[in-house]
């Protein structure tokens, strides 16, 4: 028997793939949603931290794989993240095939600026299908595209689509399908035309030819690597000067073991300059020349631009003065959603933490390490990754309302002119501000950025944006140590402060990062500022369900692991001197009258000398050297080591540690007067060990505390977010070292200035 045997079944026919480019803000995202439903699913590939995303795409019963590929204004790769769709397109990625067919998404009513990615597909090699989406707003403005007209001079399938309304897609099927299935059975389409081929109307190339004296040194240079480079990245290698193939193929080999210099390269480029063709503008020069010979008869424009409701509202929404107050205004509503509007969720899910960890205890009568795992380190681990997801449902709730409706371009244009003096772009200023809140939807919500250098940058200085997380310890050290004999003043003051830190620290960090070891060079601002219309309820929920559970499933499991961690180097030894269980000894005294003060004194001290015998508080007796600089004794070392998994630890293991009871971080924030609850009376009586009489807390201890934590990146969910959005470890590690020195050398130098200026 053979392959050609009838008798044998069939080989199942391959599934056949699809890839989505587009600029941005052309609705590609709303096309992937629109034709793959929720068949999808989000992933990452080695090397690179953008994500991409896949579904599936039923056609006449065949399935298709399709790919969401990161939006892009053209394929000139600067960076590992950059190269990622032309990698994919050229079938260069590992572990994924070759695209049968190119979705290119152009939005209809600026073709001639969108085509230019267009241009740069056609050279590929891979049959590429134009969709004209937006094509209402095209008409809106007066504009008459001629489709047919259009297909025949470009030579490749041409198909007006309004995404979010579903118009279109079947005729846009139809052409993916038969593209991909003419495509797998014929020839590809050539990567660069030996002769101009008619098309219809005229003679057109069926894509850009570039002048003789180009294509000679691309030859030149083709040759040098070998046929297994494709041309395409030849041309680029001389076109993208500084970018990404120039610096990976003259720092090493390329792939077949060749390689270029840059005197070399530079040299080509001086022969260029010297025959009229000089780098990069013959590029744009050429292809703008091909876009307007494909364009002409197929676009009718009018006498007069109509003057749109996007026009008239852009009055007011990019001016410099009323842009700015409607953008405040925007941004004060957000940060008042995420500051308040999620404390009654965020307290329903503690209300639900508490009645869960009360019934497994009731249940479960018998104190162990089990049911303390279960109780203090499953649930209060799930407890605070749950916490987190109002937040992250509302920020990303306007996040998605904003970019959906056009107004984000506006916002990242009215920002821009004052972050770049930072080193960033306006994109970054939502994610800062939205740390203010909490810096997990802070880093999560850096995806609008698409430059890689500025969106990593402002992932690495989000978390040194106080967050609410942080307001406790300020409440507890400004109410204990700061309101009683100062002035009325100083209160508020030093809470301004500690939030003015963050707010002054992270453009300047951003800054230095962006000049050392983010250095590279500065992106172009590109921004388009698309058309206004009504955003999307399902994109609108689909982004902001995708970013919850991303938070959950990845984020989450990291946040567990640690609280569980901390759980056990609080829990062990479970002994004390004599070998008595502290549960035991506790539950005993429960069982007798908890609510007599005397058996309540006694719970709250074998809670903390357990604390304190534990492996945490050993560890924080050997770092108390460490820390004695900053004016700490072992229990505070001991309570910031505690406050790894959340900074808002420190209070309730405050509490323990000084025998007052595993104090709530919410009722320490509203209370009125901290120097009158049991935790601030402890501080305020607290002494050093062997040291009678000397204080451990002072108004410089206070001021350092605060400073420390106003720095510092106690925070497991933020670190774990920077992994989740990065996809290394090396920087959640990379700010959890710079924030922890950062945080110390300020400690340091307010404790010892403020000990010398108050004479202690």
């Amino acid at each position: 028997m053979h392959r050609g045997d009838p008798s044998l079944p069939a080989d199942p026919p391959r599934r056949l793939t699809v890839a989505l480019v587009g600029n941005p803000n052309t609705g590609k995202t709303t096309l992937f949603n629109a034709l793959s439903g929720m068949r999808q699913r989000v992933g990452n590939y080695p090397g690179v931290t953008v994500e991409t995303k896949k579904g599936r795409l039923q056609i006449a019963g065949r399935m298709f794989e399709l790919i969401d590929l990161p939006g892009t204004y053209s394929l000139a790769p600067r960076s590992p993240d950059e190269m990622l769709a032309v990698d994919v397109i050229l079938g260069q990625q590992v572990g994924e095939a070759r695209p049968d067919v190119v979705v290119s998404i152009v939005d209809a009513s600026n073709l001639e600026r969108n085509l230019y990615l267009t241009t740069q597909l056609l050279e590929l090699g891979v049959p590429v299908v134009l969709a004209l989406n937006m094509i209402d707003i095209a008409e809106g403005q007066g504009l008459r595209i001629d489709v047919d007209r259009l297909s025949r001079q470009l030579g490749l399938p041409v198909v007006a689509i309004q995404a979010n309304k579903g118009r279109g897609l079947e005729q846009l099927r139809a052409a993916i399908a038969a593209t991909a299935l003419a495509g797998a059975g014929g020839r590809p389409r050539p990567e660069t035309p030996a002769e101009p081929t008619v098309h219809g109307d005229g003679a057109l190339p069926p894509c850009p030819t570039f002048p003789p004296a180009f294509e000679q040194e691309v030859e030149a240079l083709h040759q040098r690597l070998g046929p297994s480079v494709p041309r395409f990245l030849v041309r680029r290698l001389l076109l993208d000067v500084g970018g990404h193939i120039e610096k990976r193929w003259t720092d090493r080999q390329s792939p077949n073991g060749a390689a270029v210099s840059r005197d070399e390269l530079a040299a080509a480029r001086q022969r260029l300059a010297e025959a009229g063709c000089p780098v990069p503008a013959v590029e744009a020069r050429t292809r703008y020349g091909w876009i307007r010979a494909a364009l002409a008869g197929c676009v009718v424009r009018p006498a007069q631009r109509p003057v749109s409701w996007t026009d008239r509202i852009d009055r007011v929404l990019t001016h410099p003065l009323w842009g700015t107050l409607v953008f405040a205004a925007v941004m004060f509503l957000i940060f008042q959603s995420i500051f308040y509007w999620a404390r009654p969720l965020m307290d329903l899910i503690d209300a639900g933490r508490t009645w869960l960890t009360d019934l497994v205890i009731a249940s479960w009568e018998r104190p162990g390490p089990l049911r303390s795992l279960v109780t203090d380190g499953i649930l209060a681990g799930v407890g605070s990754v749950l916490i987190f997801l109002p937040q992250i449902m509302i920020l990303f709730l306007f996040i998605a309302m904003l970019e959906d409706c056009g107004y984000m371009a506006r916002a990242a244009f009215l920002m821009d002119k004052l972050m770049s003096r930072c080193g960033l772009s306006g994109k970054s200023f939502i994610p800062m501000l939205s740390s203010l809140a909490c810096a997990v939807p802070g880093i999560m919500a850096t995806r609008v950025i698409e430059n890689r250098r500025d969106r990593l940058a402002t992932v690495l200085v989000a978390p040194l944006m106080s967050c609410s997380a942080r307001l406790p310890v300020y409440v507890l050290m400004i109410g204990a140590f700061l309101t009683e004999g100062h002035p009325p003043w100083v209160p508020g003051l030093t809470m301004f402060t500690m939030y003015l830190i963050g707010l002054v620290t992270a453009p300047v960090m951003a800054l230095l990062l962006k000049r050392t070891l983010l250095r590279g060079e500065t992106p172009v601002f590109v921004l388009e500022m698309p058309l206004y219309k009504w955003p999307s309820l399902r994109t609108v929920l689909r982004r902001m369900t995708d970013a919850a559970w991303a938070f959950v499933y990845r984020a989450g499991t990291i946040i567990l692991a640690c609280m569980i961690v901390v759980w056990a180097l609080l829990y062990f030894p479970t002994t004390d001197a004599e070998g008595r269980r502290y549960e035991e000894r506790i539950a005993r005294l429960e069982r007798l009258d908890p609510q007599t003060p005397e058996v309540a004194a006694e719970v709250r001290r074998l809670h903390g000398e357990w604390k304190a015998r534990s492996l945490l508080g050993r560890v924080g007796r050997a770092i108390e050297p460490v820390v004695r600089p900053l004016g700490w004794d072992w229990r505070l070392g001991m309570a910031a080591l505690a406050s790894f998994p959340a900074r808002e630890v420190v209070v309730g293991t405050l509490g323990i540690i000084y025998d007052v009871g595993d104090v709530d971080p919410g009722e320490i924030a509203e209370t009125p007067d901290v120097r009158q609850t049991e935790l601030g009376q402890a501080l305020l009586a607290a002494e050093w060990d062997g040291q009678p009489g000397r204080k451990v807390f002072t108004v410089p201890v206070a001021l350092s505390v605060m400073v420390f934590f106003a720095l510092c990146c106690q925070c497991a969910s933020t670190l774990a977010t920077i992994y989740r959005e990065t996809r290394h470890w090396f920087w959640p590690a990379f700010t959890f070292t710079y924030m922890t020195l950062l945080a110390y050398v300020g400690a340091w130098g307010v404790y010892q200035v403020g000990s010398w200026w108050l004479g202690t």
